[in-house]
């Protein structure tokens, strides 16, 4: 069968081995695919593998013989499910493979932020620690962890991994998920506004729909602390980004970390970014190698599948 990845350089910049999708079938790879320059190759696909390139009507009307898309990723708000299903194509996307790696940049998040490490180490590049007459300085106070409270938004398989990371610092636990937690001996599950009050570091880990998105708005973060650090390494939306940069100049929280932006890349970057109490990574939790590698093998495993005549992880 013909295969076809059209944006596949988000996912592999090369330092992973795509052997076992060629060995699947008629296998090509697009680092960036346009749709107003669609190849030959991309026509005649049966199977789509698409990250973030968009399906929806007008793309697929370019691809008539797609039976099968598999997503490279766990979000899939890039297709337009009414328009596969009108043409009775399969859609499966890969789930839980960057957990290990979003808690982690979480966590890195956090200690870059409470322990000042860019901070400290621009000022020792500007020669400010050569000037000092005592062997350290101190301009920034670091705080322990331990004595912090985190507030996780969203219970899936990354913020149970937070919640495992955050409990050997010490640190109190609280979560705002709509399911019942039926382990609670680590974490306490609360009401939003609770979180909002009480927590000293807030991490968003919930998917983009309707009822989420702008969720940190004006309204929100004035509940929150004026020591708070908001993470979010889900998707941009989540977030008002005009409420926040408000927030942060008006000292109303501490700061944020983001990963994720509205509009990714930034071409006409949003003042947030350059906002002194704001560090911005660019959409990089996700993308640890050993979550690439689990991704990869999530694809393969996915697609190996349809040929054989079965639809796993089915996105609808």
């Amino acid at each position: 069968m013909k295969i076809v990845f059209l944006d596949a350089y988000t996912m592999n910049p090369g330092d992973l081995d795509f052997t076992a999708l060629y060995q699947l079938g008629d296998f090509k790879k697009y680092d960036r695919s346009k749709l107003d320059d669609i190849p030959d190759e991309v026509r005649e696909a049966e199977i789509l593998i698409v990250n973030k390139f968009e399906i929806n009507e007008r793309s697929l009307s370019l691809m008539p013989k797609v039976k099968y898309i598999c997503v490279a990723a766990t979000g899939f708000n890039n297709i337009d499910i009414d328009a596969v299903r009108n043409r009775n194509i399969l859609v499966s996307n890969v789930k839980d493979y960057s957990t290990e790696s979003v808690a982690q940049h979480v966590m890195a998040s956090i200690l870059a932020f409470y322990n000042r490490v860019e901070y400290y180490n621009q000022r020792v590049k500007e020669g400010e620690w050569s000037k000092k007459e005592d062997f350290c300085f101190y301009e920034k106070t670091i705080y322990p962890l331990s004595s912090q409270t985190i507030g996780i938004i969203g219970y899936g398989s990354i913020g149970k991994r937070v919640t495992r990371l955050a409990d050997s610092f010490g640190m109190r636990v609280l979560v705002n998920t709509r399911s019942d937690i039926s382990d609670k001996t680590n974490v306490v599950q609360v009401d939003r506004d609770t979180l909002y009050n009480e927590s000293d570091i807030i991490t968003l880990h919930l998917p983009l729909k309707d009822d989420t998105k702008y969720m940190i708005n004006k309204n929100s973060l004035l509940k929150m602390k004026p020591n708070t650090l908001l993470i979010n390494t889900s998707r941009g939306p989540l977030v008002n980004a005009d409420d926040l940069l408000e927030a942060m100049e008006n000292n109303i929280i501490a700061g944020a970390v983001l990963d994720v932006l509205e509009v990714e890349p930034p071409k006409n970057p949003h003042p947030v970014i350059f906002h002194n109490h704001c560090m911005v990574t660019p959409h990089i939790a996700w993308a640890g190698l050993g979550a690439r590698q689990k991704l990869l093998e999530g694809i393969v495993d996915n697609i190996a599948n349809f040929i054989e005549g079965k639809w796993v992880n089915p996105v609808y």
